[in-house]
C-alpha cells in the first residue's frame, strides 16, 4: 500500500488538537504520516514551537502512526498550499471554532488555500471523532455535474470505514430539474452499489436547504458532511454563501469535507488505494 500523508495546521488551541485526533482516527487502518505544521512570524520563535509540537507529539503516541514535527516562518495559509504539494498531502485537517470563530476560515488568506487547493480538506468544530470513523456520511448532491466527483472521495471513506452513505438533494417543483435530481440520484445509486457500498437517498424541503441538510444529519447522526466548492473564480469564493457557511459551522459539530472540483476524478480516486 502507498504510504500516504496528512497535514494537520496546529495554532496549539483545542480545535487544533482536536482535528488532529480526526486524522489520528482517519490513520489507524492505514499506512500514514501526519505532517503538524506550525507556522512562525520570526526565526527567534522556532524553538518554542518546536519543543510545543514535541510536547503534543509524545502526547498523542499511536502505534502504528508517525507525528512529525514541522514549524516553518511565513504565513500561515501560504504555508499550508507550499507544504501540501511538498508532501503529495491526501488530506488537511484543520479546525475552526464555529459560527463565532468563522473568521479564521473565511479569512481571505485561508479561503485561497481551502478554495484553491487540490488537496481536500476536513474542517473540524471542537467535537472529538467517534471511535472507527465516519461512519454515517452526508453528501448534498445537486444538478452540477461536477458535485459528482464527491462521490469519488466519499466512496473510498466509506469503504475505508464501512461507511453508509446518505445521499441528499432539494426537492424541485419544476419537473425538468426533478428528472435531473432523479437520474442524478439513480447515478450515485449505480456507483455505490457497483463498489458495494451501502446508501440511500432523500429529498428535502429545498427552502433552506442548508438548514434541512444539518437537520437531517443531526437526525441520522451524521459523522461527516461533504461539500463541494463550485465558485472558485472570486477571491471569496463559494463559502460567502449562507448555504456553506451554515454547513462548515453548523451547531451540531459535525465535521465538513471541502472539496474542489478538478478536471479528472484522478486526484480523488487514488485515495486509500
Amino acid at each position: 500500500m502507498k504510504h500516504k500523508s496528512f497535514i494537520v495546521p496546529h495554532d496549539f488551541t483545542q480545535v487544533a488538537t482536536v482535528a488532529l485526533n480526526h486524522a489520528i482516527e482517519t490513520s489507524k487502518r492505514i499506512n500514514t504520516t501526519i505532517h503538524i505544521l506550525h507556522v512562525v512570524e520570526k526565526q527567534e520563535d522556532i524553538a518554542s514551537a518546536t519543543d510545543k509540537i514535541d510536547e503534543i507529539i509524545a502526547a498523542h503516541n499511536v502505534e502504528g502512526i508517525t507525528l512529525t514535527n514541522n514549524v516553518r516562518i511565513g504565513n500561515i495559509f501560504t504555508s499550508i498550499a507550499e507544504f501540501s504539494a511538498e508532501h503529495q498531502a491526501e488530506m488537511i485537517f484543520m479546525g475552526t471554532h464555529g459560527a463565532h470563530g468563522w473568521q479564521h476560515v473565511v479569512g481571505s488568506n485561508a479561503l485561497r488555500v481551502v478554495t484553491s487547493s487540490p488537496t481536500p480538506f476536513i474542517i473540524v468544530q471542537e467535537k472529538a471523532p467517534k471511535s472507527g470513523g465516519y461512519k454515517n456520511i452526508v453528501v448534498p448532491l445537486d444538478l452540477h455535474k461536477e458535485t459528482k466527483q464527491k462521490l469519488a472521495i466519499v466512496a473510498k471513506l466509506a469503504r475505508y470505514f464501512s461507511s453508509k452513505v446518505h445521499i441528499v438533494t432539494p426537492e424541485e417543483t419544476d419537473s425538468y430539474l426533478k428528472y435531473q435530481v432523479e437520474t442524478n440520484i439513480l447515478f450515485a445509486e449505480s456507483y455505490f452499489k457497483e463498489l458495494g457500498i451501502e446508501m440511500d437517498s432523500s429529498v428535502l424541503p429545498g427552502k433552506d436547504f442548508d438548514h434541512e441538510v444539518i437537520r437531517y444529519s443531526v437526525s441520522i447522526d451524521a459523522d461527516l458532511i461533504s461539500i463541494m466548492n463550485l465558485n472558485r473564480q472570486g477571491i471569496l469564493g463559494v463559502f460567502t454563501t449562507s448555504y456553506e457557511q451554515a454547513i462548515i459551522t453548523n451547531d451540531a459539530l459535525i465535521p465538513t469535507l471541502i472539496l474542489n472540483p478538478v478536471e479528472t476524478t484522478e486526484i480523488y480516486g487514488a485515495w486509500f488505494d
